[in-house]
């Protein structure tokens, strides 16, 4: 995201996770270069940096990643920056509990 981008969004107070992103990794790497970026996304991971591990894994499509980071955001309450990798990385299994949750926060406000 450039500095312009990230401006807008901390003036306007958009979250990140309402930002379309592609559904398609970029087109133009060869399985090799997905690996070898597969491979620094997951040292990355380890290492704790999900940011940079997420945006690997968002440009090579590379689902397991991506429902790994999308597992971390998850488990520090950040459903809808997991909802979005959910969905990405294509695991159906994972979205079906937040969009309950979703589904009952809003049947609450909606009855009170």
């Amino acid at each position: 995201m450039n500095k312009e981008t990230k401006t807008v969004l901390e003036q306007k107070q958009i979250p990140e996770g309402f930002i379309k992103v592609t559904d398609q990794p970029v087109k133009t790497l060869s399985s090799e270069q997905k690996v070898i970026l597969n491979r620094k996304g997951n040292v990355l991971f380890n290492e704790g940096n999900i940011e940079g591990a997420r945006r690997i894994f968002i440009t090579t499509g590379y689902s397991d990643g991506l429902t790994r980071v999308a597992d971390k955001y998850a488990s520090e309450k950040k459903e809808l920056k997991a909802l979005k990798l959910y969905l990405l990385a294509h695991n159906e299994r994972k979205t079906e509990p937040i969009y309950n949750k979703i589904a009952q926060t809003i049947s609450m406000l909606i009855s009170e």
